[in-house]
């Protein structure tokens, strides 16, 4: 338990334990759309004429002659997203997938512990063993529904959560979200996730569009839910409870948006180190600081030189005007600065 006594704590393992299945579900998947219309038809590449459709060797592998190996079709979100760019993945689009991965992985944490909460995990169990019972049935469909809304909509939740220190000055209208399924939870997923690539494709022309579509689809998603979440029953487990992500200060409170700041955009003048001359000591401390604040691990909020010694926390510039204490702090943000780009973090500087 932590801060409040009905906010509980969802634990890091659990939400490390989805990153796999939120991994394959931005990988790729097949979705027929059942509610919306496909606006965007991918064009399928034809074989050459004379190649044939059948394999020209059989495995003697046991086990691979059945085994499908067809590519995941439909929906593929990470190439999607990875197209945008010049072959290389960019910061802001790795900031983009890391933020949806982290955000699916969070949802399918909290669908899990819904269903331990509800009792529809039990009920899961006796519908998969063919013994829940006729007086359940109508529950049973209830709390799966229920468990699908409240996934769309910590998944929206997250995703712009994380997504907001990226989000910049640029706006897109995406419209209202259309294909939400409340069959089950990860149906329900792969109809948002459907909906937002197809947004992606029509809407983001570069990347910071890519940013604001992902951010106007979380918004338009949890509108929607939240409207949908009103008249619906078995929510009771979501709504009376509260959870914190401790890595992310993510707050969970049933169908109630989180909000993070908004990054801006960055004015300040930066130095090379090559341009700051004069006393090379506190260049060089200066240099070394820059590169202790980076070996921070910004999910588990610990920096290894804090916990060994020898980290200062306050750096002092000391002197009269005129003798580089600000172009010392120029180089070091510009380090740093870089330092985030080729991890995929953004830096903001007050």
């Amino acid at each position: 338990m932590t801060g409040a006594r009905d906010t509980m704590e969802l634990r890091e393992e659990t939400i490390r334990a989805q990153y796999d299945p939120a991994l394959s579900l931005l990988t790729g998947f097949d979705h027929a759309p059942r509610l919306a219309r496909a606006a965007v038809v991918e064009a399928k590449v034809e074989r050459s004429p004379g190649i044939g459709t059948r394999p020209m060797f059989r495995s003697t592998t046991p086990g691979i002659v059945t085994r499908s190996t067809a590519r995941p079709g439909g929906v593929r979100l990470l190439e999607r997203v990875e197209s945008l760019g010049d072959g290389l993945v960019s910061p802001v689009q790795a900031s983009a997938l890391h933020s949806l991965r982290r955000g699916l992985a969070i949802a399918l944490a909290m669908a899990e512990t819904f269903a331990a909460q509800s009792g529809l995990a039990e009920l899961k169990k006796a519908n998969f063993e063919g013994r829940l019972p006729e007086g359940k049935r109508s529950e049973f469909t209830d709390l799966l529904a229920a468990e699908a809304l409240m996934t769309l909509y910590t998944f929206a939740n997250a995703t712009a959560f994380l997504l907001a220190p990226s989000m910049g000055s640029t706006t897109v209208e995406v419209g209202a979200v259309e294909e939400i399924l409340t069959d089950n939870a990860p149906l329900a997923l792969q109809g948002a996730l459907w909906e937002l690539d197809q947004d992606i494709a029509l809407l983001s022309g570069d990347e910071p569009r890519l940013i604001a579509v992902i951010g106007a689809f979380c918004e338009a998603l949890m509108q929607r839910v939240a409207l949908r979440a009103e008249a619906a029953p078995g929510l009771q487990a979501f709504t009376g409870g509260a959870w914190q992500v401790e890595a992310d200060a993510l707050s969970i409170a049933g169908f109630k948006p989180a909000r993070a700041a908004k990054g801006g955009a960055l004015t300040m003048q930066f130095k090379k180190p090559s341009e700051v001359v004069g006393n090379h000591i506190a260049k060089y401390q200066s240099l070394r600081l820059a590169k202790m604040l980076m070996a921070y691990d910004f999910e588990r909020k610990f920096n290894p030189f804090a916990e060994l010694g020898g980290f200062i926390y306050t750096f002092m510039g000391d002197g009269k005007p005129g003798t580089g204490k600000t172009t010392l702090i120029q180089m070091m943000a510009g380090l740093l600065n870089d330092y985030c780009k080729a991890a995929g973090y953004p830096f903001r500087y007050r």
